[in-house]
């Protein structure tokens, strides 16, 4: 119904009260719809008009997003049908230009604009979209990269007793910055010895003096001297600068650069060999699928993922294994950080020895043994550890690996090199009821590998229960079925005939 005009004065208002009350009782005498009283303070846009709400309270019911002190939206023009905080409970009623200017002169005259900028910040920061947006902090990343950093070593002459992994493991600019060094810092200093020898001997004031026997022949400056140096280091002998034999000294200064020359080049070309041919890129071609899949497999519960070589060349003696990093609490109270544990795939029965020609999709079964036990689908949202998974092989480009030898007493191991990658899965990056779809056909012949359906997975039929339940409910089955068997028996044994 239309609201009735505002009275200009108070004592108006009063009487209207008075028969809006009365004409209320009369209303209850008579059969009509149960409606509850409006209540004082009303959930609606400041716009509206006060109109009866639906069951309870509006104000207890904040609307979902913002804060319930936050103000309502601004409203809408004249015409324009405006809508309660909870459009679901209260029909939509048309707004009218009086109710709209009575509510306008009620209103505070704040900032509207400030008051919705602060409910956003406000919401931004509440803790749970905080939680959200914090990004988890892994042990090992997607490429394989451990994120531990090592401080505060006391003993770092260690480092120095095994120099050459030291210098093989340095970044490539500061290897190089070491390389070349090496080489500079020696032809420096036995430049600046043989300059000091030949101006001692004085042969630097003698230059051009056909009756000087000279110990360094056309040594006049340090520049000459250290052109000696690096023709003697590195074998040039152009002929104009050279050690002669009237001095002693001069030749065992030329043989001991010659010595520390050779074992220069014995460590720095073998570091650099080592550092270009170390199979650490190989693992660029060992890829791993995005995320882990739980599914039944064979009427048990298993944790899968997919593991994948680019390359023809093939990985000699493939390894897999799977470690679990979580945190946990003794009984006595002791708190673990980022405790490891195996996870079982296949040790005992060899399937975690690969053949990884094609992609091989990677099965941990859940049993008694397994840290799942007792994690089901509700269970695992709530848990916080992380999976690291770590492919082990040789490059064949490098070595044939272990092979036997006839007439030989074992094994022999070829010279090659040990490849590693490695990846983590999280368990928000675990799909519970999932399963992979195949990438592999016949085409021409040959079987056909589809890398882009390595990733795509499809999602069946799983129950949510843990493996512990499900194990348990199937043992409960088989016991229900023996029961009634042996019921079936005890039934139909008194009804056979006797014998005779």
């Amino acid at each position: 119904p239309p609201q009735p005009d505002l009275p200009a004065a108070p004592g108006a208002l009063v009487e209207d009260g008075g028969q809006q009350a009365a004409a209320t009782a009369a209303k209850r005498s008579t059969p009509m719809p149960n409606y509850p009283s409006a209540p004082r303070h009303s959930g609606f846009v400041p716009s509206e008009p006060s109109l009866p709400p639906n069951r309870g309270s509006l104000t207890t019911q904040p609307h979902r997003g913002r804060p319930s002190w936050c103000p309502p939206p601004a409203p809408q023009e004249a015409g324009a049908r405006l809508y309660p905080l909870h459009a679901l409970s209260v029909a939509n009623i048309p707004n009218s230009s009086r109710g709209k200017s009575s509510a306008r002169s009620s209103t505070v005259p704040t900032p509207e604009g400030l008051q919705s900028r602060r409910c956003k910040l406000l919401e931004e920061d509440s803790p749970v979209l905080q939680g959200a947006k914090r990004q988890r902090q892994r042990y090992v990343t997607k490429v394989g990269k451990c994120q531990v950093n090592l401080g505060n070593i006391q003993d770092k002459k260690r480092f120095l007793s095994d120099i050459f992994t030291t210098i093989v493991d340095l970044k490539y600019r500061w290897f190089l910055f070491v390389f070349m060094m090496c080489y500079v810092v020696t032809w420096v200093v036995f430049g600046f010895i043989y300059f000091f020898d030949a101006w001692v001997r004085g042969d630097v004031g003698h230059q051009g003096d056909p009756e000087w026997q000279a110990c360094i022949e056309n040594v006049d400056g340090f520049v000459s001297a250290l052109l000696l140096s690096v023709e003697s280091q590195r074998t040039i002998g152009y002929g104009t600068r050279m050690v002669t034999a009237n001095c002693a000294e001069g030749v065992i200064l030329l043989i001991a650069q010659s010595i520390v020359g050779s074992m220069i080049d014995a460590m720095m070309v073998g570091c650099m060999f080592v550092k270009i041919s170390r199979p650490k890129k190989r693992a660029q071609t060992l890829i791993f699928s995005k995320n882990c899949v739980i599914s039944r497999r064979d009427e048990k519960l298993c944790l899968m993922f997919r593991v994948g070589d680019l390359r023809e060349s093939h990985m000699v003696d493939a390894k897999i294994r799977a470690k679990l990093i979580k945190s946990r609490q003794t009984a006595e109270g002791e708190f673990i950080p980022l405790e490891q544990s195996e996870l079982n795939l296949g040790y005992d029965t060899g399937e975690d020895r690969l053949f990884l020609v094609e992609p091989q999709i990677i099965c941990h079964v859940i049993n008694r043994q397994s840290p799942f036990w007792d994690m089901s689908a509700e269970s695992l949202r709530r848990e916080q550890f992380e999976i690291i998974i770590i492919l082990e092989g040789i490059v064949e480009a490098t070595g044939k690996g272990s092979r036997w030898r006839p007439g030989t007493a074992g094994p022999c191991l070829a010279a090659g090199m040990t490849c590693q990658a490695r990846t983590s899965y999280t368990e928000d990056e675990i799909l519970w009821g999932y399963r992979f779809e195949p990438c592999m056909s016949l085409e021409k012949g040959a079987f056909q590998v589809d890398y882009s359906r390595f990733e795509m997975t499809f999602e069946v039929q799983t129950p949510a229960a843990s493996a512990k339940e499900l194990h348990e409910l199937k043992e409960l089955e088989q016991q229900e079925h023996s029961t009634l068997s042996l019921y079936w028996d005890h039934l139909v044994q008194p009804c056979a005939l006797p014998g005779p």
